[in-house]
């Protein structure tokens, strides 16, 4: 399902992410309903979301922008293609890229760093998030493909009407 299209049908209830994203995975697009972790610099919370069972969603995770450290690699992306996820969309940093853009996993961010992140648990779970002037409430939904990341309160479909 293009982005595109989406914004053409129904560009009053969709919200555009506008933010830079590294794209890696060999899925290039993917849609969902959205979960959401909030954590600066930490993937404690990240990995344990991603160890339960996806069902097609997307995490949304806000890492405060960072891009010191990663808070995914190789590791967790293959959690994530374990598990069932749709995709991830990180406002931080990954590492691993090159191993990390050969799986079978669709992975968002805003950069790349060598450094691991911190493994205090310090975050939220399930709470509404904000980045990219977008909110990324959980059970809203994400599209995303090569064009960006669109968000939505409800799923959508292309030829409905608004």
């Amino acid at each position: 399902m293009k982005t595109a299209d989406l914004v053409d049908d129904h560009n009053d209830d969709v919200e555009f992410c506008h933010l830079p994203f590294l794209k890696f995975g060999r899925v290039k697009a993917f849609h969902g309903p959205i979960q959401t972790v909030q954590s600066f610099e930490d993937n404690v919370l990240l990995k344990a979301e991603l160890s339960q069972p996806g069902n097609g969603r997307v995490l949304v995770v806000d890492g405060g922008g960072s891009t010191r450290l990663a808070i995914l690699g190789d590791i967790i992306a293959g959690i994530l293609q374990d598990n069932d996820w749709a995709g991830i969309i990180i406002n931080g940093a990954i590492r691993d890229s090159a191993e990390v853009d050969e799986m079978d996993v669709a992975v968002y961010c805003l950069g790349t760093s060598p450094k691991k992140s911190a493994k205090s648990g310090a975050g939220s779970v399930g709470i509404p998030i904000q980045f990219g002037g977008v909110k990324f409430n959980p059970g809203d939904w994400v599209y995303a493909d090569a064009d960006g990341v669109l968000v939505a309160d409800k799923k959508l479909s292309l030829g409905d009407p608004d």
